[in-house]
Order: structure tokens, then sequence, then C-alpha cells
């Protein structure tokens, strides 16, 4: 009797220890979930912050071809008329990755900017990019990160003659571009790619 008592409370305290064991790996295992899928969003944050505030849906991404009075050619720019080369960075989805053929090349200052548009549409942020001639009354010194200056251009819906604030500053060679989105469609005369956006394929 004794010995069948003995055996009954050792599965009990067994079986009991598993029961335990298996709680413990279920937590563990919701845990582990739990951090992959904070490290998950957080990695998806990351790539969001890389286009936060410029929305660009209502971008005029292909253009005329004309470029504003007073824009000089480039002398010896790294690409020339002609050439093809690869766009490093996104202005917009689906940019980041194209082949680009060189339309034009200029020397001038870029800037980024931040501006409300004149149609009541929302804030954009960073803006890529306007150049010095694209400026209303620009003056003949560059201006500096803090300026507040009224553009004379239109890539965007609400954006000529709106009041921007000048965010950064790129005294470089500028180029207007041809390329094919990853969608496939074709964007002509696009206004403006920088030079370091660019490199040879």
């Amino acid at each position: 009797m004794k010995r069948k008592l003995l055996l009954g409370t050792m599965i009990l305290t067994m079986s009991t220890a598993l029961a335990a064991c298996g709680g413990e790996e279920d937590n563990m295992g919701t845990e582990e979930g739990m951090e992959e899928n904070m490290e998950e969003m957080d990695h998806g944050d990351e790539s969001d912050d890389s286009m936060e505030g410029m929305d660009h849906s209502d971008m005029h991404m292909s253009g005329s071809g004309e470029v504003p009075d007073g824009l000089e050619e480039a002398e010896t720019p790294t690409f020339e008329e002609g050439d093809t080369a690869m766009i490093t960075e996104a202005h917009m989805e689906g940019m980041e990755g194209a082949e680009a053929v060189i339309v034009g090349a200029y020397d001038t200052v870029a800037y980024s900017i931040s501006y409300d548009p004149t149609d009541g549409g929302e804030r954009i942020e960073d803006h890529k990019w306007i150049i010095h001639e694209e400026i209303e009354d620009a003056r003949e010194d560059p201006y500096a990160a803090g300026d507040e200056v009224e553009v004379d251009a239109d890539h965007m819906e609400g954006m000529d003659g709106a009041a921007a604030t000048i965010d950064s500053v790129e005294e470089t060679t500028v180029y207007m571009v041809d390329f094919t989105l990853e969608s496939g469609e074709e964007v002509t005369n696009h206004k403006w790619v920088i030079e370091k956006e660019l490199s040879a394929e």
C-alpha cells in the first residue's frame, strides 16, 4: 500500500513539473514572438522615415524641357547629355535604382524646401529640389538654410508662388533626366536630380 502511495505521489509530482516546464516554454515562445514583432515594427519605421514628409503624389513627374532664364549649362559635367546613369536616391516611390538618361546638365545651387501649398494642401516637408533660378526675385548670392523665399516653379500642385523655408543647400550640377519608374511609367524631362544622386552604371 505504501509503495502504491509513494508511486502515485511521484507521478503527480512529475506531472506538475512537466506542466510547469511546458508553460514556461509557451511563455518563452510568446515573449520571443513579441520581441520579433517589435523588431519588425522598428525596421518598418526606419524605412518610413526615409520618405517621411515627402508626399509627392501631386508631383509633376514629367516636364516641358524648358529651363528657367539665366540657368547656365555645365561646362564639364560628370554626366553629359545622352549619357546614362543610375539614380541612387528616391524623391518618390519607384525612382531609386532607375536608369536615367541625361537630358541636360546645369551648374547652380539646389535647395530642399518646406512650404504650405497655395491650393490649401498639407504642408510639404523637405521637397527636393528647386534651384536658385526658381526663386522669385532671387538675389545673386545663394540662400542659406532657414531663409524664407517665394517659389517660382510648378514641380507640384500648389508650389508656384508658395512661401518656402530653405532646409538645405547644395552648390552642384543639377540634371534634367528621363527615366522609367518601377511601375513602368515613363518620366521625361524630370527636374531635378543633383550630382550626388547619380552614379555610373
